[in-house]
């Protein structure tokens, strides 16, 4: 059976996107509008959560992106997207690849839904968390000072889940405060065949699909 990837266009669901398309693995693409519990409620038949991503292998069934990322990368390995258990760059692996997710995108849909859906109703909370996730990336930037990538000396699945939290940063003009270091792995990641791919796949960015 073919894996099946419920996709709103830059939504967390990018990075298994993208996982997909690095990895060159069929797939096939639900394009949803955002948020989908709202504007397309039929899809909680799939995912009870409402929520996005949502992924299914066969009997497998997965809601979180970046273990949907993990999931893909060892499962249908060996990749280089993958770190095995005894290589030493093991641990950093991890780190960074659920970093991306609960450090750096978490703060942001804040960012997102103050600044975008409930405007005026909490414009400091959007502030704070602004600052919040920028604090949090100089860690990246840290990390950037020794290698282009983040851990292995290679690009990774951990890339792709900090890359997407840089893309979000980009679509909530985030990206602005970017120290160079950081700009020029934006760009690194950008220039990715597989990143390009899964953009192409999406249709559309985050701005027009919020306003389609």
């Amino acid at each position: 059976m073919m894996i099946e990837l419920w996709h709103c266009p830059d939504a967390r669901s990018f990075r298994p996107l993208w996982a997909l398309e690095e990895l060159g693995l069929p797939y096939e693409l639900h394009l949803l509008p955002f948020p989908p519990r709202v504007r397309q409620p039929e899809y909680l038949e799939v995912n009870p959560l409402g929520t996005i991503p949502a992924m299914k292998d066969g009997a497998t069934f997965m809601t979180e992106s970046a273990a949907i990322v993990q999931y893909l990368v060892t499962r249908y390995g060996p990749s280089e997207l993958a770190v095995p258990a005894d290589d030493p760059a093991y641990g950093a692996w991890l780190n960074w690849l659920h970093f991306g997710e609960a450090t750096l995108t978490f703060p942001q849909t804040l960012v997102l839904r103050y600044r975008t859906f409930e405007r005026g109703r909490a414009d400091q909370a959007a502030d704070d968390y602004a600052k919040w996730f920028l604090s949090r990336l100089r860690h990246v930037d840290r990390a950037l000072a020794q290698s282009d990538w983040l851990c292995a000396d290679r690009f990774t699945a951990a890339d792709i889940s900090v890359g997407y939290a840089l893309l979000l940063a980009s679509h909530l003009k985030l990206s602005e405060a970017f120290t160079p270091a950081i700009a020029a792995y934006w760009e690194r990641l950008k220039a990715r065949p597989g990143f390009q791919a899964a953009r192409a796949a999406q249709k559309m960015d985050l701005a027009e699909a919020l306003s389609s």
